[in-house]
This record gives structure tokens, sequence and C-alpha cells, in this order.
């Protein structure tokens, strides 16, 4: 069966560095949220890539719910990011490596 998780790419739009301390506390809250509803894999900031913020990978039970999830962020919300969905398909010892 294949398994799959989804990243979120969180893209800086033109007013990225006029966000507030209250998104960014909405944001903090929203990570929290997805963490402790068993929803977030990882997630991180990039350094040393411009226009890019950061990313999310989303453990979910559908493209749906992983989309819902990137249109919820507050980042995105606000205007201050965009964001590209990404289907990725995990390669482990159980299938051993996609082989």
């Amino acid at each position: 069966m294949e398994k799959l998780m989804y990243m979120m790419m969180i893209e800086k739009s033109k007013t990225y560095n006029k966000m507030t301390k209250q998104v960014v506390m909405e944001h903090v809250e929203n990570i929290r949220k997805l963490d402790d509803e068993g929803k977030l894999e990882i997630c991180g900031v990039f350094k040393g890539y411009p226009g890019m913020a950061g990313m999310y990978i989303l453990k979910t039970k559908s493209r749906e719910e992983a989309e819902d999830i990137c249109k919820s962020e507050p980042l995105v919300m606000g205007g201050y990011a965009t964001y590209k969905l990404v289907g990725l398909q995990i390669a482990n010892r159980e299938n051993n490596y996609l082989l």
C-alpha cells in the first residue's frame, strides 16, 4: 500500500516582512495544534533560500485534508505567504525503500 504524506512549501509574499507579532503567535499556535492532533510530522524554516519561508510535512488521511490545513495557515490567510502542496511517497524499510 502506498503511504503518502504531504509537504507544504511556504513561500514568502511581498508583505512577508510586514507580519505582526500577533500573526507569528497565531502561526506558532497553529503548529502546536497540528502537532497535538498528530497531523504534523516535522516543520522548519529554510535558511539561505530566498523567497522560501519554510515547510510542513503533514500526516493526513487525504490531499483534501492537507489542502484545508494549508489554506487555514495564518501566514497564508493573512496574505504574508503562499504555499505549494506536494505529495510525498514515503520510502522506508516496510516498503524496501520503494524498490
